[in-house]
């Protein structure tokens, strides 16, 4: 069974269900659950005349993104009784993907789970999927959880 789950958290509604789940696999196996949020910062260049150079932005939109994240998942993870661990990575302008593939290895992750937003067609190719771009670069199993705004979820009570 899984003893390490990794879980990509963003602070979106596909991530929040991928949390959940990785706590109630935690919750069911006695894991331990690793949940990151990778802040992006690209590289911007600015023009100081006859040369360009690289700024790294503040971003602080995404670091207060993040901080909420992280104050969710503990929350999930104190609510769950769950042995648990929220960070977050700040990319620095490499790839989200990669970044979060990284973490997991360096965590020794039995599993990853991962939110989804489930986009088809012109969408996800001018938007792009961090989870489909993990998947294909990853040896390690991967449970993806979409979320689907236009469905009701269903109670997990039922």
């Amino acid at each position: 069974m899984y003893k390490r789950i990794f879980a990509a958290i963003d602070g979106s509604p596909a991530a929040q269900l991928a949390l959940e789940e990785a706590v109630k696999l935690a919750q069911a196996a006695d894991a331990t659950v690793t949940a990151i949020c990778v802040v992006p910062h690209a590289t911007q260049l600015t023009d100081l005349g006859p040369a360009f150079v690289d700024v790294l932005p503040t971003g602080t939109v995404a670091t207060d993104a993040a901080t909420a994240a992280l104050q969710d998942a503990d929350e999930c993870f104190r609510q769950a009784h769950v042995r648990g661990v929220a960070r977050v990575i700040d990319s620095w302008g490499e790839d989200i993907a990669g970044v979060l593939s990284r973490a997991a290895d360096e965590c020794e992750a039995d599993l990853v789970v991962m939110g989804t937003h489930g986009r088809r067609g012109w969408r996800r190719t001018l938007m792009g999927s961090v989870a489909e771009s993990f998947v294909r670069t990853t040896d390690l199993p991967v449970l993806l959880v979409r979320h689907d705004p236009d469905v009701e979820p269903i109670p997990s009570g039922l």
